[in-house]
């Protein structure tokens, strides 16, 4: 044998020894949740690294350069607690919050809208009432920030996972997946759409990513894209002609945006697309190993948003390609994780929470990363775990809560986790162990078969009174 094919040889028993090691393990029994706390945490850290490099500038001016990296920080602290409280849940738990939780976050949506229109009648920016400040798209309610359109996203993944998951066989008829589904879908998509074009289309991703994960038929899928694709047109068409803001992500603002992504102007200036332009300036500038942490120019009042919409033009600036195929590794796994908890899990309600949470995150992050990069349109999503924002890091810590759940009560999981408990103190701090799944079944004997085992039980008894 020639000595390139013994190189051949021992590069493809390399291989063949990585990929069975790495066959082995994931074949583990709690190799779901240990991937999806490794993803999840590495995304937090370098999420919270990126926040206190790209808001830099910023805070230095204004004399504490460590004030939105405290502030972040305190976000993931309150994060990181949803979190361990969701893990130990059981599913029950998560239906019998479905209907608090959606019926909160719409009463929230409704409160701020009506504050929107009262602003939009007197014509002023902010209206605020006591210690209420509406804010577009937010509530201040004293020192504290809400989003309500972050926690729509969980009330519509329980609430909608709950109900299609009662249906059962039932949903491939229209009649069954139409009510009371569709109604308050629409509802949600009128409420969030007007000002919200960017949340409104992840909401469709997770009622998409649930219908899809509950076996809806392919037909069903072509209907619900042609009446997402005429209800987004008469969205933007409305936001259009109401005016919207330019604060936020309605009115000509957002028409501006999808024109300019349509046919860039010659001049970017005040055509809806400078932040596009700056983002890649700083993707270019980055390189392929970035120009160091830290120091990224173009966040120096070049780049509106940098520390939230944009913060993966910083990252690419100063971590270059490496830095970002590193977040796209990371986002990969957590994808991959999250289709395998849903896979995997029993009960048809998990399956479905899990597959809407994963579309969810995934479908947040392709929006965000493609409108920096200029493959889609710019609509205003924070970069899920990255950027700064603290109703979004805590729900969607929450959020991964759940899938954490979900990965212990994975039969395999389930049984390796009872066969060998940790110990008591682990249990009452971290999570209680998860529910056994139901024995297996033994398959009874067809007709046929039964048959022949009592003609040769009776064969045999013959022989020995014989």
């Amino acid at each position: 044998m020639g000595e390139e094919a013994k190189a051949g040889h021992a590069g493809r028993s390399v291989f063949d020894g990585g990929v069975a090691a790495l066959r082995g393990l994931l074949a583990r029994p709690l190799a779901s949740y240990y991937l999806l706390i490794s993803s999840a945490g590495l995304l937090l850290i370098i999420g919270l690294t990126m926040v206190f490099s790209a808001t830099g500038p910023r805070d230095i001016e204004d004399g504490n350069a460590f004030s939105a990296l405290a502030k972040q920080g305190l976000f993931a602290v309150v994060g990181i607690l949803a979190f361990w409280i969701c893990q130990r849940l059981p599913a029950r738990t998560f239906r019998a919050l479905a209907v608090p939780v959606l019926g909160v976050s719409v009463a929230l949506l409704l409160f701020l809208n009506g504050l929107n229109a009262l602003a939009a009648i007197r014509e002023v920016k902010e209206i605020q009432l006591g210690p209420i400040e509406s804010d577009f798209l937010w509530l201040h309610i004293g020192p504290i920030q809400v989003q309500p359109s972050e926690f729509v996203k969980v009330g519509l993944i329980l609430w909608g996972a709950d109900v299609i998951s009662r249906k059962g066989p039932a949903l491939s008829y229209w009649r069954e997946l139409v009510m009371p589904l569709f109604p308050v879908v629409a509802l949600l998509f009128v409420l969030v759409g007007y000002n919200d074009l960017g949340t409104m289309l992840i909401l469709l991703a997770i009622v998409v990513g649930m219908l899809w994960a509950a076996g809806v038929r392919m037909r069903v899928f072509a209907s619900l894209s042609a009446i997402g694709l005429a209800g987004i047109g008469l969205l933007i068409a409305a936001a259009s002609r109401g005016g919207g803001s330019d604060g936020g992500d309605g009115g000509n603002y957002r028409f501006a945006r999808l024109l300019t992504f349509v046919n860039p102007p010659a001049d970017c200036a005040d055509a809806g697309c400078y932040q596009g332009i700056q983002a890649r300036y700083a993707i270019d500038n980055g390189g392929w190993f970035g120009v160091g942490l830290g120091q990224g120019r173009l966040k120096w009042n070049w780049l509106p948003e940098a520390n939230n919409d944009f913060i993966f033009a910083v990252v690419a600036e100063e971590l270059g390609v490496v830095g970002c195929a590193v977040i796209l590794a990371l986002f990969g796994v957590l994808a991959y994780t999250g289709l395998r908890i849903a896979r995997r899990v029993d009960d048809p309600f998990r399956r479905l929470v899990a597959a809407a949470i994963t579309t969810w995150l995934i479908a947040q992050a392709l929006v965000n990363i493609g409108g920096v990069v200029g493959l889609l349109p710019i609509t205003g999503l924070p970069l899920p775990f990255i950027s700064d924002g603290g109703s979004a890091l805590v729900v969607t810590l929450a959020g991964v809560g759940m899938l954490a759940s979900f990965a212990r009560a994975e039969p395999d999981a389930a049984r390796a986790l009872h066969a060998r408990p940790p110990a008591r103190w682990v249990r009452l701090l971290w999570a209680p162990l998860p529910p056994l799944p139901p024995a297996p079944k033994a398959s009874r004997p067809t007709a046929p078969a039964a048959g022949r085992a009592a003609r040769d039980r009776a064969g045999v008894g013959g022989e020995r009174r014989r």
